[in-house]
């Protein structure tokens, strides 16, 4: 049963936090869904923010503002998000252990995906490799498909696979997942590898194999990397978000950090450059303002 509250921000960095301090003093019920060392700040050094004395450790910083953010009312739920939906009055957001029903969502989780850096992954991209199993998972029926990944990304992704691959398998180095997504795992028809990784991805014109570092190769047809937690874009489009129209690598938003669709907006790293802490404050401070504000519109129209 999804739990009801007003407002959800995906993402514990500068952008999520500051979105959540101004949300929640507006009298708004707050969730924060995010892991805070998966922010870009966590394991950078920051001089030049204004009023920063000397060097500032950023995972000091982020410790702050989590403290500031539930201090004042927000809710911390420390997992990665796997699922985001339009509903009847709202969006539905599933977490790894929790669902929340959210009259308004802001997303500020970054824009990175991260690569596995093995030869033939580039070359082989669009022709069997994939870093979207949402996105491709419906090109790969009756076929050997095998993921790549530790995190929940890709035990999700390897799961989902199992609706439409003849033969998946999953390769972990170590499973870094809550409890509830193992037993999930362990009662699907999902194949662990685990204490292995990926040395190379094989194939001429298309994927053919998945060369493992222990010298083994896992005859597949289509390789999907989920490293860490799923896409930022894969989540903003699953709901119909629009990018900018140039590129295709944020969010297109206004002043408000609205999105195109009602109720959603976005702030930090994933809604354009500048990839700058004060950037990503600032949004989050105005997309937060914005949100409660568009929730109390909401509950005053009964």
């Amino acid at each position: 049963m999804a739990e009801d509250i007003d407002v959800l921000i995906m993402g514990a960095g500068p952008a999520g936090l500051q979105a959540a301090v101004h949300a929640v003093r507006k009298k708004t019920s707050v969730v924060i869904v995010g892991k805070p060392e998966n922010s870009a700040i966590y394991r950078a050094h920051v001089e030049n923010y204004l009023c920063v004395d000397g060097v500032v450790d950023g995972s000091e910083m982020i410790k702050v503002g989590i403290d500031q953010a539930t201090r004042f009312g927000a809710t911390l739920v420390h997992e990665d998000i796997l699922h985001v939906e339009a509903v009847a009055g709202g969006f539905l957001v599933r977490s790894e252990t929790k669902e929340f029903k959210a009259l308004s969502v802001v997303i500020a989780i970054g824009t990175s995906k991260k690569k596995l850096n093995v030869p033939g992954e580039k070359a082989l991209l669009g022709k069997g490799v994939s870093y979207c199993v949402d996105c491709d998972c419906n090109f790969y029926r009756n076929a050997k498909v095998a993921v790549v990944g530790n995190g929940s990304a890709a035990v999700d992704g390897a799961i989902t696979l199992t609706n439409y691959a003849s033969d998946v398998t999953l390769v972990a180095r170590e499973l870094e997942v809550s409890e509830a997504m193992k037993t999930r795992l362990a009662e699907s028809s999902v194949v662990v590898k685990d204490g292995v990784w990926a040395k190379e991805i094989a194939g001429d014109m298309a994927v053919t194999g998945l060369v493992l570092d222990d010298d083994s190769t896992l005859e597949v047809e289509g390789v999907f990397v989920e490293l860490g937690a799923k896409g930022p874009m894969e989540l903003a489009t699953s709901i119909g978000v629009a990018l900018d129209m140039e590129t295709f690598s944020y969010i297109d938003t206004n002043k408000k950090m609205e999105t195109n669709i009602e109720g959603v907006y976005a702030a930090g790293d994933i809604a354009g450059q500048p990839f700058q802490m004060a950037k990503a404050v600032g949004d989050g401070c105005t997309a937060g303002w914005f949100a409660a504000n568009y929730v109390k519109k909401l509950k005053r129209k009964g």
